[in-house]
């Protein structure tokens, strides 16, 4: 959520931000300044009642001490009728701070200086890319027919059980699902992320706090009775570890890594490309999410993108990096770096990764602030990113290690496996 005080500073310059986003959002602004200012108006009338209410409580009190009973019962009738006014005014108070913090909520987080103008995916920035496309034997296939082939992956029992878009992993496709968690793990903890497993499912605070509402409620499975949420990422659940928190300076960064099954109902999604593990609404990844210093948090975004590169490196997939435009970047996000595996098989690129700088938008929301060291207390920035979702890694793994004999399997994820091939 963006703070109020930004808005209040520069309308216009939110307004020209948001609009990189592709969002016109001079009627939303506007109707913001005004609730800001109905709602500051409320906050002075009523402290002026209270202050006039505290003056004749003190006034009474003098008046019976020196015996002027009738003096204090008239000034007994002017604090009942101001209790009645500051009752009103705290009512208006309340109602026009909540319509504030609703009509607050509609808007994106601001795009950072760096950020490439677009509106689309094909207009975002590549600016990396490293390893070498494998040129695969004659008669490839593409994953989803590979994983029939070795019986690795079922589609058809998920949709017996469930329906589309919910794989049964089995035998080798199972363990090295396992495999791909522990050694991403392992590489987070490795570099001082601490390990958290945290609940799949969230409540509605969870998910204001992080952005996911009320921008993606569509997109979330939702159990009535109960209102909870399932996670669409642990970036949720694992953020919400500290909203409402007041940390200090020497607190930070704060580096955690979990894994969690992601759960998403991708409304809408359809055709080839969705195919196979390309798109699902269950899902494995691990996550990785800081809390930093302002000062430090694109140092830290910077370290987060290396990581995920050293990552890729050691999977010896190839990959490139991009840096989305406005128009493409999600609703909560400063700046986010998206990693893209190549699938020589389906001759295209895959997204496995979105590594994200929120600033304040999350904490502002989330309450989550810390004490510097002039205490100070001021909104922390927090960071996050995947490391990384694997169904597009396996897909990756499957269609580029695929061989006439099998599909071998990364030396790197031998250890974890325990084979060298899937044949």
């Amino acid at each position: 959520m963006l703070q109020i005080a930004v808005i209040r500073e520069n309308p216009e310059k939110v307004i020209a931000a948001l609009n990189r986003k592709h969002m016109d959002a001079k009627g939303i602004v506007e109707e913001i300044l005004q609730l800001d200012e109905k709602r500051r108006s409320s906050q002075a009338s009523l402290d002026n009642v209270l202050a006039e209410s505290n003056k004749l409580s003190k006034d009474i009190g003098m008046l019976m001490k020196n015996g002027e009973k009738a003096k204090a019962e008239i000034l007994k009738q002017k604090t009942t009728n101001l209790r009645e006014e500051s009752k009103v005014l705290s009512e208006q108070l309340d109602a026009y701070a909540t319509q504030l913090t609703e009509k607050l909520y509609l808007l994106p987080n601001l795009p950072a200086d760096i950020v490439p103008d677009g509106k689309t995916p094909e207009e975002n920035l590549n600016v990396f890319q490293e390893g070498d496309i494998p040129v695969l034997h004659e008669g490839a296939l593409p994953h989803w027919e590979l994983v029939k082939k070795y019986d690795i992956i079922d589609f058809e029992l998920g949709v017996k059980i469930t329906g589309a878009g919910f794989p049964v992993y089995k035998g080798k496709g199972a363990r090295l699902q396992r495999a791909l968690i522990s050694y991403f793990l392992d590489k987070n903890t490795e570099a001082g992320y601490q390990e958290y497993q945290v609940p799949h499912l969230v409540n509605e605070a969870s998910g204001y706090g992080t952005g996911q509402l009320p921008d993606k409620e569509g997109q979330m499975y939702h159990v009535g009775l109960d209102d909870l949420y399932l996670i669409p990422t642990a970036e949720v659940p694992v953020t919400n570890l500290f909203r409402d928190e007041l940390l200090n300076e020497a607190d930070l960064p704060i580096l955690c890594t979990g894994y969690t099954p992601c759960f998403r109902r991708e409304a809408g999604s359809y055709g080839a490309h969705v195919r196979g593990l390309n798109r699902l609404h269950q899902f494995d990844k691990v996550e990785i999410v800081r809390i930093e210093h302002p000062d430090n948090s694109y140092a830290a975004l910077d370290g987060m993108v290396d990581h995920v590169k050293n990552i890729m490196r050691e999977l010896k997939l190839p990959y490139r990096i991009l840096r989305l435009c406005g128009g493409d970047m999600s609703f909560a996000s400063a700046l986010t770096y998206d990693f893209e595996v190549f699938s020589t098989a389906q001759d295209r690129w895959l997204e496995i990764s979105s590594v994200s700088n929120f600033e304040t938008f999350q904490a502002n929301r989330l309450k989550l602030r810390f004490k510097g060291k002039d205490g100070k207390t001021q909104l922390a920035h927090t960071l996050n990113g995947s490391s990384l979702a694997l169904p597009r890694v396996m897909a990756g793994i499957i269609e580029n290690y695929q061989t006439p004999e099998g599909i071998v399997i990364p030396e790197v994820l031998r250890p974890y496996t325990g084979f060298d091939i899937i044949n």
